[in-house]
């Protein structure tokens, strides 16, 4: 499983919007990978922000 992986599952399993530093803390990945990943799956379209520096996966 990579990274963004990771985070798309951290995210569904939270159930709410999640701050990178959040993501980081329940995955145990640094938060600077976690930055570049929510950065190329937001240019994929899987996550969404529903308000500033919040994300969360697609429905």
């Amino acid at each position: 499983m990579d990274t963004a992986e990771k985070i798309l599952k951290a995210m569904a399993e939270a159930g709410k919007p999640l701050k990178g530093g959040e993501i980081a803390e329940i995955t145990g990945i640094d938060k600077k990978e976690v930055d570049k990943a929510i950065k190329k799956l937001k240019t994929e379209e899987k996550i969404f922000s529903p308000k500033v520096c919040y994300y969360e996966p697609k429905k």
